[in-house]
């Protein structure tokens, strides 16, 4: 799925991440969503590295990247602290500067990573996400039905991870993967099967510390940025069949917290890499060319 790119780990302050790197250009950063991994950017990754060096990379708690713990806090899968990870990375790999798209959570912690390290985001592309403080505050009752794992996933330890371990790790993974509306004809067999075999009971310990972490410390360093915006130019992709789509308007979202902010709907759901891979590559090269 990656024919051309290295696979390597980094040894980051925190955390072992893993990532794929190839192509040749200015450096950009690629950041998946839950509960996938780098491999959902397998669509648009053969074509991404003609004009840049791309480097896709997995979470800590996701993929072959570690699980750490999280802390009394959960501070450990903040998004400050999966920001700082990437961070590391780049500069590890020698980039100073660089591009960065991330996606559903990888998307958030873009948006971390932009506002904690300005000087180091040249552009940022948020795909099907609006800003989390911006979902917290703006629940409508068909949102909370599509997103229910976001409450679910934050409860105390260890009710969710026992629960979805009981309900069986690939049964899960298929039934959050197959969205309202979109169904999973999108995900090729190789992808899905990574999924399934990345699903674990430590990742799924990681990805509740993840969203224990949104409904807590990430609302408090969220609250501390209420007043910045973002001044590097701001891509927003969300899919036309998406919840994000049907709960939110995302372009005036992002307006609140970033200056210069484009970007449109695509003919997809919730994944509008593997949905919509045609469509998210010409955004993406036309966004991150100009």
């Amino acid at each position: 799925m990656f024919e051309g790119f290295t696979a390597t780990d980094v040894e980051t302050s925190g955390a072992r991440i893993h990532l794929r790197r190839g192509g040749h250009g200015p450096p950009l950063l690629l950041l998946h969503g839950n509960p996938l991994t780098h491999v959902m950017w397998h669509k648009i990754a053969r074509w991404l590295p003609q004009d840049y060096t791309v480097v896709a990379a997995d979470l800590r708690g996701y993929g072959d990247s570690s699980k750490p713990d999280g802390g009394a806090d959960h501070a450990g899968y903040s998004f400050r602290a999966m920001a700082r990870d990437q961070v590391e990375v780049m500069q590890t790999l020698g980039f100073d500067r660089f591009l960065v798209c991330g996606h559903d959570r990888g998307a958030r912690v873009a948006h971390r990573m932009a506002l904690d390290y300005p000087d180091l985001v040249r552009k940022v592309a948020f795909l099907d996400i609006v800003p989390t403080h911006h979902v917290l505050h703006h629940i409508r009752k068909e949102w909370a039905i599509d997103s229910y794992h976001w409450f679910f996933m934050a409860q105390p330890f260890d009710y969710p991870e026992q629960m979805l371990v009981a309900y069986g790790l690939e049964r899960y993974i298929r039934r959050k993967l197959d969205k309202r509306g979109v169904g999973m004809s999108a995900f090729t067999p190789e992808a899905l099967a990574e999924y399934i075999r990345c699903c674990t009971p430590g990742n799924i310990h990681a990805v509740c510390e993840d969203y224990r972490a949104a409904v807590s410390i990430d609302l408090v360093h969220d609250e501390a940025d209420l007043r910045r915006k973002l001044d590097m130019p701001v891509l927003v992709l969300w899919g036309e069949r998406s919840h994000v789509h049907r709960s939110f308007r995302p372009i005036e979202a992002w307006r609140e917290r970033a200056h210069d902010v484009r970007g449109r709907m695509l003919p997809c759901g919730h994944y509008p890499a593997e949905q919509a891979p045609n469509e998210t590559l010409a955004e993406l090269q036309t966004f991150f060319a100009e």
